[in-house]
Order: C-alpha cells, then sequence, then structure tokens
C-alpha cells in the first residue's frame, strides 16, 4: 500500500464550494484535470498517468492505474500537486464542477475502502488508490445508470468528493432498506449492499417521473446521498432550452401550458 500523505483542508464556500488543502514540504494531493483553482507559488504540477499512488512501481504501475480510470470512463490522467518549497505550508485550491457539496472522507474512518460513482471524485491526498468495482449483480450493471463499474477508494488518507444540490448522509443499520434514485448516490461503504429495484407499476414508471429502477441500499453501513444529479440539472436546461427556442407564443396558449404539463415542467 502506498504511503498516504496527511494533510490539512478547509472548504470554502456554500453552493459554489471550493476545497484548500494546506501542504507541508513533501506533501502531495491528486486531483481530476481541470479541478485546480489557484495555487501558491512554490507547488509543483505534473500530470501523470493513471491516479499517482503507482508511480513508485514504474511504468507498469502507471499503465495499470489508467488502465482503471478509462474503465470507469474518466480521463487516464491526473494531476499531482506537490510542495516543493524550503518550508511552511503551500496551498492549493480544487473547485466543484458544478453547484453542490465538497463532502471530505478519512478512509481511516470506513476501513480503508469507499465505493464512489465515477464523477463524484474531485481530488485526495497523493498514495490514496482510484480503483474500480464492479458490480456482483447484472441487474445492478444492466440497470443502475452507471455500468458495472464504481470508483473505488481504498487506502487511509482523506478524499474529497462532490455531490451536487444538497448532501444527504445517513447510516443504514444492518438488514435496513432504502430506495433512492438511481442519480442520486453518491457513495457508500462496501458493506452496504447495492442492487437495481424495478418501481413495480408500469403506469408509475412511463409517467411517475423516476424512471423504471430505483437503487436498492441494504445496510449496515454509511451512505452519502445528493439531491440534484448533474444529468437531471442537465436535462431541464435542455428542455428549457427547447422551449425557448420554439419561440414565445406556444408559452401562452392551452397547448403549451398542456405540453409543460406532459414534460413535467409544471
Amino acid at each position: 500500500m502506498p504511503e498516504m500523505h496527511v494533510i490539512d483542508y478547509q472548504i470554502h464556500g456554500d453552493d459554489m464550494q471550493f476545497v484548500a488543502i494546506e501542504l507541508d514540504p513533501g506533501e502531495a494531493a491528486v486531483a481530476e484535470a481541470g479541478a485546480m483553482m489557484f495555487m501558491d507559488d512554490g507547488i509543483e504540477m505534473e500530470t501523470v498517468f493513471g491516479d499517482g499512488s503507482g508511480q513508485s512501481t514504474g511504468f507498469f504501475g502507471a499503465l495499470v492505474g489508467a488502465g482503471k480510470r478509462l474503465l470507469t470512463g474518466e480521463s487516464m490522467f491526473t494531476t499531482v500537486y506537490s510542495h516543493r518549497g524550503g518550508s511552511g505550508k503551500k496551498r492549493v485550491a480544487f473547485a466543484a464542477p458544478y453547484p453542490g457539496k465538497i463532502i471530505a472522507v478519512d478512509l481511516r474512518t470506513v476501513g480503508g475502502d469507499l465505493r464512489a460513482q465515477k464523477d463524484s471524485f474531485l481530488a485526495a491526498a497523493k498514495g490514496v488508490s482510484l480503483g474500480i468495482a464492479f458490480q456482483k449483480k447484472l441487474g445492478a450493471g444492466f440497470f443502475g445508470g452507471e455500468g458495472f463499474v464504481l470508483q473505488k477508494l481504498e487506502g487511509d488518507g482523506t478524499v474529497f468528493l462532490h455531490a451536487g444540490g444538497t448532501l444527504y448522509s445517513r447510516e443504514l443499520a444492518a438488514g435496513e432498506v432504502l430506495r433512492v434514485d438511481t442519480g442520486c448516490v453518491v457513495a457508500f461503504q462496501p458493506s452496504v449492499g447495492f442492487d437495481i429495484e424495478y418501481v413495480g407499476k408500469l403506469k408509475t414508471a412511463l409517467f411517475g417521473g423516476e424512471g423504471l429502477w430505483f437503487a436498492k441500499l441494504t445496510g449496515p453501513g454509511r451512505i452519502w446521498l445528493q439531491s440534484l444529479p448533474f444529468n437531471r440539472m442537465a436535462d431541464r436546461i435542455v428542455t428549457a432550452a427547447g422551449h425557448s427556442g420554439r419561440g414565445s407564443g406556444e408559452e401562452g396558449s392551452v397547448l403549451g401550458g398542456l405540453g409543460r404539463m406532459l414534460d413535467g415542467d409544471n
């Protein structure tokens, strides 16, 4: 297991947050490409193959790390920010990609292992391993909205995840079941069972606005949920843009109002 870098941090903002990480000399953080907001003079930025945790094992280790990220649908590259200065703390900040909350999770408090949706990872202490976790059940793989693959975050360092909208965290007791919109799942401990369940009634599935499937989470373990998945926000923007593109005549008509109701806008 790679040596973890213990980092200090502070999360700023309300709905559009960023996290500022303080690095001592020799410490480093790894982040998704394009997430950096600012960095102090004395911090060195290097784009690496994979997640940065396998660099000490040579090219093969880096190649394995890149392959894992490619399978989760992410870029093969991440960026490592290292404090190369002589003394004192230096800061580097990473911004959330859209409105929501940044979650800091110390992996030591969750058994050193966390499963997360592929778009939720923002940054971490260097040494945290970003791997893959395949869904064991075909239903979860085919209908879960994110396919068979989740990100597997391992180690004893701190990881920073992003949740869209409002964050909700909950500890599920053994055998306790929670049904969730598939896009609202951010992360969960591996002890939590994850499966996909049909909503049950055809009319509800077609016109209820929640789709055909729920995510079924079964305890024990901690889960993190988001109130605004990015795809839901994007769909609303596309729908609104389509309406405005058809002109204002429709907006005042009976058919215009009926159309908005059928689209789920009212």
